[in-house]
């Protein structure tokens, strides 16, 4: 079958692409902006790529379009798909179809956390010898792609709540039918396409109906708007989670902290200690997301102890506090933070990490949600563990961040081109070291990441 996709170099949707062509189909696609490092892994995989949304590549006739949820009608590909007779479908509805139907789909899903507990888990069933399939929006670092069809009935796929496409606007998620559920959290984001917190919860209880009677739900019993949906109906064994030594529990898995920054931690199951993880991650929300991940490979088969031992291998996922480098004691971090509780959790996990080093914010507010100025109110006092916050306001965001800096808590500055947020930057870690340099944007920045770390260099000569 000859599939042609339309966005194809979105993170899912080119996986989706990878993992048609591994079944052995003729993939081609377009999109606005074909380039690497999506187009390097795509063409590497034999997959033709062109550039924009002329409906000339149409011609010939694929047997079947997957039209990713970046496109909308008027493009003009999308209106020449539906003046003709192609039949065509969203990403996860293709998904679902021609790929996860006999499989032990095991999902991570929430507001926060799910590229890094689907890669957690993803990684945990491979240490164990299950050759797991998997499709995660983003590239673990234990892993060389970001999908792969695996030889086992076993599925790991990062479930986002995002819609599914210009015709479907259900969540992706709703799809995919777990048997293995994991929920880490849920605030509201995506300001775009849901109205409320609420609306957002529908969904999460969409998906709720979908897992068998049989299966699994795992969540965190601290988390309010999660158990709003549950109680909403649910007919599925559920187990609960705390990484709160604190606080009094009844959760089944408890994680208790051995080191401050969350990087040793130990595991208990139903009261009982299992076994211990010590990691090179940091943050009490990763060690929220490793006991899922724990919890949801057990209901595979994989022991506790066996969980441990391949978490304390993890090398966790590109872009997510990902350090680039360091120069002169100055490291600076690539981290795809794009949430006022993203942020503050990331800079909180940095900061039990290093103490009383200098800690400098780079953040570029780009999600759709951040360009509306929902979470305005929130994100400054987000970066509250850092020293420093330089923010960058992108031509495209429609309200102004300087309301924003002058009631940071912190110190505080606004750029408004990415030459001078590198000026900055550099004058900032000036007379301070050790110094940690933590970029957020879940875009390219400007490709500021290496000018930075060029500049740096450049200073050391």
């Amino acid at each position: 079958m000859h599939i042609h996709i339309l966005g194809i170099c979105g993170t899912f949707m080119g996986s989706l692409a990878q993992l048609a062509k591994a079944l052995g189909h003729r993939v081609t696609g377009c999109d606005a902006n074909v380039y690497p490092p999506m187009s390097t892994q795509l063409e590497q995989a034999g997959i033709e790529l062109t550039q924009g949304f002329d409906p000339a590549q149409l011609s010939p006739e694929p047997d079947l379009v997957v039209i990713g949820n970046a496109m909308s009608r008027g493009n003009p590909i999308v209106e020449a798909v539906l003046n003709s007779t192609i039949p065509y479908t969203s990403g996860p509805q293709w998904l679902c179809e021609h790929l996860l139907q006999d499989k032990w789909v095991l999902a991570a899903s929430g507001t926060h956390g799910k590229t890094s507990t689907a890669s957690m888990l993803t990684w945990i069933l491979e240490y164990a010898g299950m050759k797991p399939g998997y499709l995660i929006g983003g590239v673990p670092k234990n892993f060389d792609t970001s999908a792969r069809l695996g030889d086992s009935p076993f599925f790991v796929v990062e479930a986002d709540e995002y819609d599914s496409a210009f015709f479907d606007k259900r969540s992706k998620f709703v799809h995919y039918r777990p048997r293995t559920l994991i929920m880490n959290n849920l605030e509201f984001d995506h300001a775009d396409i849901f109205a409320d917190l609420a609306a957002i919860q529908t969904q999460f209880h969409h998906l709720v109906r979908t897992v068998p009677g049989n299966g699994l739900i795992i969540y965190p019993e601290s988390e309010t708007s999660l158990q709003s949906v549950i109680d909403r109906g649910c007919w599925t064994n559920i187990e609960t989670t705390n990484t709160d030594s604190t606080t009094e529990s009844n959760a089944v898995w408890r994680a208790q902290l051995q080191k401050p920054d969350g990087s040793q931690f130990e595991i208990s199951y139903q009261g009982e200690v299992q076994a211990s993880v010590s990691w090179t991650m940091t943050g009490n929300h990763n060690v929220s997301n490793a006991v899922a991940a724990i919890a949801a490979a057990r209901n595979v088969g994989v022991a506790p102890a066996t969980a441990c031992e391949a978490l304390s291998r993890f090398e966790g996922v590109k872009r997510r506090m990902e350090r680039l480098g360091e120069v002169d004691q100055v490291s600076v971090y690539d981290d795809f933070a794009h949430h006022p509780t993203a942020i503050a959790t990331t800079l909180e996990g940095l900061r039990a990490q290093v103490g009383s080093d200098k800690i400098i914010a780079l953040i570029e507010p780009r999600s759709n949600t951040m360009r509306m100025g929902i979470h305005k109110q929130n994100l400054g006092k987000s970066c509250m563990a850092a020293d420093g916050v330089l923010w960058y306001q992108p031509d495209d965001v429609n309200w102004d961040l300087a309301d924003v800096v002058n009631h940071s808590p912190v110190a505080a500055k606004l750029c408004r081109d990415i030459d001078s947020l590198i000026d900055d930057a550099m004058h900032l870690t000036q007379g301070t070291t050790p110094c940690h340099i933590v970029i957020m944007s879940n875009g390219g920045f400007g490709g500021i990441h290496q000018k930075l770390i060029q500049r740096l260099q450049q200073a050391r000569r």
